[in-house]
């Protein structure tokens, strides 16, 4: 599944965010970076992900 979100991620920003987060201050920033450009939606998304993540696999 983290595969299929980093993917989606890079093509299509908020719906990847919004698989990982669900609706919120992320997914709306990210919706805000996407509409000034592809790129920083899909940094930020890709950034993001991989943040959560981390964070869910240090908590196991």
């Amino acid at each position: 599944m983290k595969l299929t979100r980093i993917i989606l991620a890079i093509l299509l920003p908020p719906v990847g965010i919004f698989l990982t987060y669900g609706l919120g201050t992320t997914f709306l920033i990210n919706v805000l970076l996407t509409l000034l450009g592809w790129l920083p939606g899909s940094i930020h998304a890709v950034w993001a992900i991989v943040k959560r993540e981390e964070q869910l696999s240090q908590q196991r």
